[in-house]
């Protein structure tokens, strides 16, 4: 199966959801810290849930219960940049902890992950949208109901198409 983005509207079987993207659109060549969702075919790679506030996830997919300790390499400086951290650092990480709830849930997509290309971008995610789908940093962003429902029909072969 693949989900198509086109014009802030995920598309699949017969579905088609809402979603914000990046504040400054798609971008062709994605740079870190341009506010741009990258445009191309990816997967998604791995699950992030808080358990406090997630209480059941159901996907084929790998699972990983956020810890207060974690983090997003997004510093180019770092010889750890766009990976997970589990430890202080002295390079700049987005918490994954967060008090608001766009992080209960999000799935890795593997942009700029194998391999990581330093300023090419990081930590584009796939996860829960702001009220009246605010723009993200970069990310795809949809409803809590909406991201059980993809949750539903994704597995290691899925592909999302970024238009």
């Amino acid at each position: 199966m693949h989900i198509k983005l086109i014009n802030k509207k995920l598309y699949f079987n017969n579905y088609n959801i809402k979603c914000a993207i990046g504040k400054r659109g798609i971008s062709k060549v994605k740079k870190e810290g341009d506010l741009s969702t990258p445009k191309g075919i990816y997967k998604f790679n791995e699950i992030f849930y808080r358990k406090d506030r997630v209480l059941e996830v159901i996907s084929n997919l790998k699972k990983t219960i956020i810890k207060k300790n974690m983090k997003w390499c997004d510093d180019p400086r770092s010889p750890k940049y766009n990976k997970l951290l589990k430890s202080a650092t002295k390079y700049t990480a987005e918490k994954l902890y967060r008090q608001d709830n766009i992080y209960d849930i999000f799935i890795v997509l593997n942009y700029n992950i194998s391999p990581v290309v330093k300023n090419m971008g990081s930590a584009i995610f796939f996860h829960i949208a702001r009220s009246n789908y605010m723009p993200t940093k970069g990310c795809i962003a949809v409803k809590k109901k909406d991201m059980y429902l993809i949750l539903k029909f994704i597995n290691k072969k899925t592909k999302i198409i970024i238009y």
